[in-house]
C-alpha cells in the first residue's frame, strides 16, 4: 500500500465519522536517522471551526475505502 500524502481526503472511523484532509506529515527519527514513527496532521470542520488532530496511516487508508 502507498503512504498517504498531503491533500488526501478520508473519513474517520466510529459512530460519527468526519470528513478529514491530511495537511502535514510528521516523522520521528532516531539518532541513526531511521524513521521510528510517521504521524499525519489532519483537519476537519465542526460548527464553522477548523479542528486539527493527529492520525496514523492505518486510519487514513481505511477511511479512503469507505
Amino acid at each position: 500500500m502507498e503512504a498517504p500524502s498531503i491533500g488526501t481526503h478520508f473519513k474517520t472511523r466510529g459512530k460519527h465519522p468526519r470528513d478529514c484532509v491530511v495537511i502535514d506529515i510528521y516523522e520521528t527519527r532516531n539518532s541513526h536517522g531511521g524513521i521510528v514513527r510517521t504521524t499525519y496532521l489532519c483537519e476537519h470542520e465542526t460548527c464553522g471551526k477548523k479542528i486539527r488532530s493527529e492520525e496514523v496511516a492505518t486510519t487514513i487508508l481505511m477511511g479512503q475505502r469507505m
